[in-house]
């Protein structure tokens, strides 16, 4: 045998032979590899040369191979593990580098959970082993939903850190900007700034008589030529006319070089100017590129062009201070823009730079940053400047960004919701998250193909609502049309071929009337786009964003790549038993037709994976993104899945809506309400099962809380976002239209609009079922007036009309005036009957009704400043158009209802500061507190009447005339002079000012005395503290006088507002049960054989205070007082609730006048506050058990007939119950 040479040795020689060089005096010496022969003796374990196929089939980028080459890709791996054994490697090395536990590994995924070798065993075993799932239905597992909760609140909107409102200094060309726009007088036309190479060019257009002028400026610091033509069209260059040329102008080749001029102004920094003139309309734009030397700047690879033939419907607005937002942080962010646009390095690399401000700033940290990232989604911030970033670089740039973003996911839970907004915008491979991008997306073909309008915008509305697989089939057939020189027949063969005919087309909840129509020059343009989102729509309605997610917890695997089969690399650790199948069960059934069964897998799913992300875990983003992953899937489904609805009854509906439920709590931070409604659907589906016969009018009540749900969720998302959007947007120069929709956008991207449109498709059948109709009448009156819409009527309650006015109005809190000259209030929102505002319509005879049926709500809104005719009954309310003769008629047979004179008597100090309830009389206190003392032993036994002791009359301006007062006193003088002046500021001031009173002495010894011997317990007996709370809660009762609502009302009847003066009733807090208001005669209907009821969990402030929500309501004659009839359920998601406490009472003597209801005006305060509590209905009694709600309903309807009986005439009443027992607090004369 010829044995190989295994060494070389040698020396070296100079040029000329005369020197010899060695190596410390040796000979230099290289080993020469010996050949390779490694079929000997050397075996490895077929699983490590699995996965080392595999990942020789990832590098070389997951190829289709044929069976040939697949043999020989396996023993290329075979021999490569060899070679590494021959050099020492063992077989433990080797398992522990392929399978992640060698922590030095150099791969990208080291970081990953190591997996040992008897799990790999396992793990290829289970895919030979029976499913868990079978192939057509998971089983849901059984949970409390309760354990679901999460009450994680960040504190406030308002940032933490002081530099957070700290102003920006303005840039250059924004002072340049700013000062030229005051010196000019003409209305700008169009105004944007565009960036180029980490400086800006501001660009003003005007129009006046005749000639267009622009005006270009830059801050860019070199000298700088603007190349330039002119167009008559997009896309072309045309020779400016000579005589308009600006100095330092030479025509060159069909365009313009000239030189930009420095700005003569007092800047921080020069600014380069340039300014045109332009005779006539002819022209239609200026196209533009830049130089400086030797470099050109264009407009991301295209030319800057100025539009100067359509005005801006939007010019950029200056939001100024930034309000609201994480100013600091914005300014910051905005400074850094131009480095962030060189690539998404730099841009993922800044934002984790970033994050330990945003934490310091708490909430609007991160809103900021969310604002930011999504701007950069929606390609509304420069992605890529001509700098050239490898993709490891931008990958490794993102893995710091994730990261930094999982670890604050972590440790602060409060921020969760807006850490996975942000996440889904970043994306595992810079993407994001692609249902989203769907709705991104068809914006920006739009607007950078100027095709905003007809089918496009029709498509867009279309996919906003419900995007479907049938939109991958539209794209084709809009790519087909345009491919073939805009054939309609094309386009139509590509959707007819594909099942999509013109009908199908109409059934759409967006329906597409229009066939598309575009130009030319757009072709190009067109189908580079469209074929990009193809791309984006096939991800959706092919599951492949959820399958890369899957992909990478469950580890590397392809079942259908031969030798690949089984292999698993880098799993998640930790994952729950059987969870493999399940998501094997999602993805086979991910573009099925019947949504049902994925949708039930997809939240199994989502549930199992909840604990893994609720705690520390080294693959934490990785579980993050696959719950995004398939929280993203839910949504689309739902869409896709809305056809199947189409036919369907209650029970599929309600089913639906409780999926959804599921999927928006499990991606939000703060979900009690959510669960407790998530309860509520339940609870009504197992009523409808059972074929209860309220489960209609029950699940009405669970549809209006949902409906409440979102309307906060919504409003929660306006706070914390949109200041960020403005403020942030106008620092980066982002459309404007961007800025105005980007809350919505973010709404209608998550479930709770997929949840608010099955919500509302329900609703009509509810309201059929329950026989509710599409009007709650609360005040029926006929009347004659002209349509005015505003979307709050707190905004005019403070308002005059000249001439009868029905208003519309989108929001009624509750507790609003009604403005005078209004005749009627229409609204979808739901005060309750017995609210404040409720009142005072049927006490002002002005019709007032909420509108449960948007379609009529609609119609209405469109007849805003027709004159139209209501006629309500107890249950519906017919409008129609009339003219002014049917006004003038209505007008003068109101002339005989004048309302009574009203006058007040001014009440005197007696001396007293406190007297018992034995001492009531009407020159003392007023009705509220001479009712319940004339109660008191005239109830029947089983009726409850608290204890009470009041400050009467005069109490208070005896204290304000207290020498230690006397500061206040003058104060008060002052304020009250500017108010009678018009000021109405000065209401708070004046409120504010009487809070600064001191006690006198002998009231606090006399009011001790008195609740002493009344048996009630004295607050200054826990301590001096206690005794502060009860007196700052006597002078908020006093103070509640001069607030807005109050003084306005006594202003409408002329009554002097001097001369109202307060008395304070003083009662012991009942921890109420519930709270209930009695009216004994139905106020709708005016039926006096029928008792009116409203009832709520806790204390009666939610029933009679602007919470929102419905409570229970209920009639029940007065012949037959043991069969209540529940009219409707309580929606209503806050209860209060109280430790044993003093409440003091306003009790005016402008309350319960003949012809004026003043009573709910003035503020009652506990002495200590309330604690809100997120009410879940499914376990109250008053809900679930018929006997236990007969009982209670009946007591509360016997002892309004008592009462009324008393007084003799119909009573308002409110009481409480307290363990079962019944107890009135205040009795009033029913108006």
């Amino acid at each position: 045998m010829i044995m190989p040479y295994t060494l070389l040795s040698f020396l070296y020689l100079t040029k000329v032979g005369t020197n010899r060089y060695k190596n410390n005096g040796q000979n230099f010496r290289i080993n020469l590899p010996m050949e390779r022969n490694v079929e000997h003796n050397v075996s490895v374990p077929e699983d490590l040369v699995q996965i080392q196929a595999y990942l020789r089939w990832e590098r070389n980028g997951k190829q289709n191979y044929t069976p040939e080459k697949e043999k020989e890709e396996y023993e290329a791996a075979r021999t490569e593990l060899r070679e590494e054994m021959m050099r020492g490697a063992s077989v433990e090395d080797l398992r522990a580098k392929l399978l992640k536990k060698d922590n030095n590994s150099d791969s990208p995924k080291s970081k990953g959970t190591s997996s040992s070798g008897r799990e790999q065993t396992k793990v290829t075993k289970q895919q030979k082993e029976k499913k868990y799932y079978s192939t057509e239905k998971i089983q849901r597992q059984g949970r409390d939903l309760n354990k679901l909760i999460c009450k994680h609140v960040a504190d406030s909107v308002e940032p933490n850190s002081k530099s957070s409102t700290e102003p920006r200094a303005l840039k250059t060309l924004e002072i340049y900007a700013k000062a030229k726009e005051e010196q000019e007088t003409t209305p700008i036309f169009s105004k944007k700034t565009l960036k180029f190479e980490g400086s800006a060019i501001l660009v003003l257009v005007k129009k006046l008589s005749g000639k267009t002028k622009i005006h270009l400026a830059t801050d860019f610091k070199e000298p700088i030529t603007l190349h330039w033509a002119l167009s008559q069209k997009g896309g072309e260059w045309l020779d400016p006319p000579s005589d308009i040329l600006p100095p330092n102008s030479l025509p060159v080749r069909g365009a313009v070089d000239t030189q930009m001029t420095i700005a003569s102004t007092d800047l921080p920094s020069p600014v380069q100017t340039f300014e045109l003139e332009i005779e006539g309309d002819s022209y239609k734009g200026m196209p533009f590129v830049l130089n400086a030397g030797e470099k050109w700047f264009k407009n991301n690879d295209s030319d800057f062009y100025v539009d100067f033939s359509q005005e801006e419907k939007h010019v950029q607005k200056d939001y100024g201070d930034g309000k609201g937002t994480a100013k600091h942080l914005l300014d910051k962010i905005a400074d850094l823009e131009s480095e962030a646009q060189k690539s998404f390095m730099h841009r993922f690399n800044i934002a984790a730079d970033l994050v330990d401000e945003a934490k310091n700033a708490g909430q609007l940290g991160f809103a900021g940053i969310l604002v930011w990232m999504r701007f950069m989604a929606t390609r509304q911030l420069v992605w890529n400047k001509n700098y050239n970033v490898k993709p490891r670089e931008i990958s490794k740039a993102q893995d710091r960004l994730t990261d930094v973003l999982q670890d604050v996911y972590a440790s602060y839970p409060e921020y969760r919701e807006l850490l996975r907004m942000i996440l889904s915008t970043v994306g595992r491979g810079g993407e994001g998250d692609v249902g989203q991008r769907i709705r991104d997306e068809i914006l920006v073909i739009q607007r950078k193909n100027d095709c905003k309008g007809g089918m496009m915008e029709e498509w867009h509305q279309k996919l906003h609502n419900n995007t479907s697989p049938d939109d991958v089939v539209i794209c084709q057939a809009l790519m087909d049309y345009v491919k073939n020189d805009f054939d309609m027949s094309v386009y139509w063969k590509t959707l007819n071929d594909n099942g999509i005919t013109k009908e199908r087309l109409l059934s759409y909840d967006r329906a597409i009337h229009s066939e598309p129509n575009f130009r030319r020059e757009q072709k190009d343009g067109l189908l580079h786009d469209l074929g990009h989102y193809m791309r984006t729509l096939k991800a959706v309605h092919s599951g492949a964003d959820l399958e890369s997610a899957i992909q990478n917890c469950m580890g590397y695997q392809d079942d259908g790549e031969g030798f690949m089969v089984g292999v698993q690399i880098n799993p998640v650790s930790g994952l729950p038993s059987g969870y493999p199948d399940l998501l094997r069960f999602v993805l086979e059934h991910v573009e099925e037709k019947n949504v049902e069964p994925l949708l039930e897998g997809l939240l199994e799913a989502r549930q199992q994976l909840r604990p893994l992300l609720q705690k520390s875990h080294d693959r934490l983003k990785d579980l993050l993104f696959l719950d995004l992953a398939l929280d993203s899937t839910v949504r689309t489904a739902i869409e896709r899945g809305y056809e199947q609805l189409n036919d369907a009854g209650p029970e599929k509906i309600m089913y639906f809506i409780s999926l959804v439920l599921e999927n928006l709590a499990l991606s939000s931070d703060d979900n009690e309400d959510l669960i407790y409604c998530l309860k509520g659907w339940q609870y009504a589906l197992d009523m409808f099962k059972s074929k209860k016969d309220h489960w209609a009018l029950y699940a009405k009540s669970v549809l209006d809380r949902s409906r409440l749900a979102l309307a906060r969720k919504a409003e929660r998302y306006l706070e914390i976002l949109q200041p960020s959007a403005e403020y942030l947007g106008s620092c980066l120069g982002v459309d404007q239209w961007a800025v105005d929709i980007f809350t919505e956008e973010i709404i209608r991207a998550g479930s709770a609009a997929a949840l608010s449109s099955l919500v509302n498709r329900l609703d009509p059948v509810l309201r059929q079922t329950a026989n509710l109709g599409s009007w709650q009448v609360i005040s029926p009156v006929e009347v004659v007036g002209y349509v005015i819409v505003v979307d709050e009527l707190l905004t005019v309650q403070n308002k005059t009309y000249n001439r009868p006015t029905i208003i519309v109005a989108n929001r009624v809190r509750g507790e609003e005036e009604i403005p005078d000259g209004a005749v009627a209030v229409l609204t979808p929102d739901m005060p309750d009957v017995l609210s404040h505002v409720s009142v005072r319509a049927r006490n002002g005879k002005i019709c007032f009704a909420t509108c449960f049926d948007s379609g009529i709500l609609s119609d209405l809104q469109a007849k805003d400043g027709k004159l139209l005719s209501l006629k309500p009954t107890s249950a519906d309310v017919v409008y129609r158009e009339v003219n002014d003769s049917e006004l003038s008629n209505l007008s003068s047979l109101n002339l005989e209802d004048v309302p009574p004179s009203i006058s007040l008597v001014k009440k005197q100090f007696v001396g007293r500061y406190a007297i018992s309830s034995e001492e009531f009389t009407s020159d003392l206190v007023g009705a509220k507190s001479r009712n319940i003392g004339y109660l008191k032993g005239k109830v029947p036994s089983w009726v409850g009447i608290p204890t009470s002791v009041a400050l009467p009359f005069g109490v208070f301006e005896k204290v304000i005339s207290e020498k230690a007062n006397q500061a206040v006193s003058e104060k008060l003088k002052v304020l009250k002079k500017s108010l009678d002046e018009g000021d109405q500021g000065a209401l708070g001031e004046i409120r504010k000012t009487v809070l600064g009173l001191a006690a006198p002495t002998e009231l606090v010894e006399e009011l001790k005395s008195t609740m002493k011997n009344s048996d009630m317990p004295w607050p200054g007996d826990e301590g001096e503290q206690r005794w502060e709370q009860a007196w700052a809660a006597i002078k908020k009762v006093w103070a509640s006088k001069w607030n807005e609502r109050a003084y306005f009302s006594t202003k409408k009847v002329k009554l002097d507002h001097d001369y109202l003066c307060m008395a304070v009733l003083v009662q012991e807090v009942i921890n109420a049960d519930y709270a209930f208001v009695i009216h004994t005669t139905n106020p709708s209907s005016g039926d006096s054989s029928e008792i009116y009821a409203e009832v709520v969990k806790g204390l009666g402030e939610t029933l009679v205070g602007a919470y929102p929500g419905r409570s229970l309501s209920f009639i029940c004659k007065k012949n037959n007082l043991d069969s209540p009839l529940v009219l409707g359920y309580p929606s209503k998601p806050i209860g209060l609730f109280i430790r044993r406490s003093i409440i003091f009472r306003s009790d005016s003597n402008g309350e319960d006048l003949e012809g004026y209801a003043g009573a709910g005006l003035y503020d009652s305060v506990p002495m200590d506050e309330e604690d809100k509590v997120v009410l879940d209905y499914t376990t109250d009694p008053l809900i679930t058990d018929q006997s236990f709600q007969k009982k209670i309903l009946s007591d509360i309807a016997r002892a309004g007939d008592a009462i009324e009986k008393l007084y003799g005439t119909p009573q308002d009443i409110e009481g409480v119950i307290r363990d079962g027992k019944l107890y009135v607090v205040q009795t009033r004369p029913q108006v």
